[in-house]
């Protein structure tokens, strides 16, 4: 009988620390962080810019399919007109892209990194390295 009370007081102390017992809650943060709160942060922060950078005669393709340019922008809305003579005011928010003419996406060219090993190689390339460079 005395062997089962040390036995379990042995289960008891070897069962983890709280600190340990918290880093499975911590790793799921960490991961959710990463695969869902930065990547929508990232969408909104890229639609917000979207929708402060459209300007009149931009063509636009709404959330709900409905290709139009802009003819007009107030505070939050947008008037696009979606066919000859017809004009729906509409929320910046519903504005999906910018778009050309013919329904095809505009696609902005992101400038390539430059990974830190080209920058000082192409840094060391135009300062002298000798004497004679210099004079």
């Amino acid at each position: 009988m005395f062997s089962l009370i040390i036995a379990a007081e042995d289960t008891a102390k070897s069962s983890g620390s709280g600190i340990l017992g918290l880093l499975p809650l911590v790793l799921i943060f960490v991961v959710m962080y990463f695969l869902l709160l930065r990547p929508q942060r990232k969408r909104q922060k890229d639609a917000a810019a979207l929708q402060g950078a459209i300007q009149i005669n931009d063509s636009v393709l709404l959330t709900n399919g409905i290709l139009g340019v802009v003819t007009g922008i107030e505070d939050r809305f947008l008037w696009v007109e979606i066919a000859e003579g017809v004009q729906v005011q509409v929320m910046k928010g519903s504005v999906g892209s910018k778009v050309n003419l013919d329904g095809t996406a505009i696609v902005v060219p992101k400038a390539p990194k430059k990974s830190r090993k080209a920058e000082k190689t192409a840094d060391a390339s135009t300062e002298p390295t000798s004497d004679k460079d210099k004079q």
